[in-house]
């Protein structure tokens, strides 16, 4: 039998599979450049081999080694959000800006994409305008221990001017990054660096994913600083056995539940490959959590779909 979801859901955090992820591009070009490019491949070796243990840690499949076109994947992600009920899939990767605008084209009742190019890049504001006005993508994603500079840097002011403009959600990744064998430092790993830009441009919705990604308690504070702040509860969340002391995803839900409210935490899976295709488990796993700490179905609504839906159709299309 077929899983039957509870209610209509909004996925907020999604990745469409495609043949090359631009995001690491330049963490792997900065580490060439001071190691040199045959120790990038041992590393990039023992990751493999770490995110197949973590893979089976889950019993996830491995994604397909030969990835189908965009319109077949598309085609599959149509099926997958018909199935689950899923009424708005949200890509936040999807190789580069245009290629995943011409993607939500392809189901675009379904469809969200957002704008994930680096925002040191030349001319990184004026992109961010290009990705809402001339590709109609809806938010800005960004993997903040990739980003060699801090974000709290008056210099990108600029930028989020523009996503204050628009009212466009930010989702940045902070944490640990990675099955394994990812990335565990950088200037950018602390949500907290985020606290004056949170506070000097109020009307942007920050969104942070995992539950801060073992920054739990740094997120907590930034978002009592900050109540344009979100917190957003996706994936296995896998960095919980990696914490000095026990953390359980019923924990997690709770105290965000007791401190920023129901309001302000977004449902995401964190699915991207086939054949998982929607990582059900990781819906299943925090459903069960809500159940078990005793949440209201209008609580259940909010988290699962209402407040995605509020932070998409609060971007202003000028």
């Amino acid at each position: 039998m077929e899983p039957i979801l509870p209610i209509p859901i909004i996925d907020f955090h999604l990745h469409f599979p495609v043949k090359h992820d631009v995001f690491l591009d330049g963490w792997e070009q900065r580490y060439v450049d001071r190691f040199g490019a045959a120790k990038l491949q041992i590393i990039q070796q023992r990751k493999v081999e770490l995110q197949k243990r973590w893979r089976n840690a889950y019993l996830i499949p491995p994604p397909e080694e030969q990835i189908p076109s965009n319109e077949i994947q598309a085609e599959r992600w149509v099926a997958e959000a018909k199935k689950y009920r899923m009424e708005k899939a949200v890509f936040l990767t999807g190789g580069g800006n245009d290629q995943l605008a011409s993607i939500i084209k392809m189901a675009p009742e379904i469809f969200v994409g957002f704008a994930h190019h680096d925002p040191y890049s030349p001319g990184a504001p004026e992109e961010l305008t290009r990705a809402v006005e001339t590709l109609g993508l809806r938010g800005y994603k960004i993997l903040a221990p990739t980003v060699p500079y801090p974000l709290d840097d008056p210099k990108l002011d600029p930028l989020w001017s523009v996503a204050e403009k628009y009212r466009l959600p930010v989702l940045i990744h902070f944490g640990i990054e990675g099955g394994g064998g990812g990335i565990g430092n950088a200037v950018n790993i602390n949500p907290l660096v985020m606290h004056d830009v949170a506070k000097g441009f109020p009307d942007i919705p920050f969104i942070i994913p995992h539950f801060g990604c073992g920054y739990t308690r740094e997120l907590l504070q930034l978002a009592w600083a900050c109540p344009n702040v979100y917190v957003d509860t996706t994936g296995t969340n896998d960095w919980m056995r990696w914490m000095p002391y026990p953390v359980t995803i019923q924990n997690l839900f709770r105290i965000f539940v007791e401190t920023v409210g129901p309001e302000r935490i977004i449902f995401g899976t964190d699915s991207d490959h086939f054949p998982r295709g929607f990582a059900y488990a990781n819906f299943m796993t925090q459903w069960q959590a809500c159940m078990d700490i005793g949440l209201k179905s209008d609580e259940l609504q909010l988290i699962f779909h209402d407040n995605g839906a509020r932070l998409l159709d609060q971007v202003c299309l000028y």
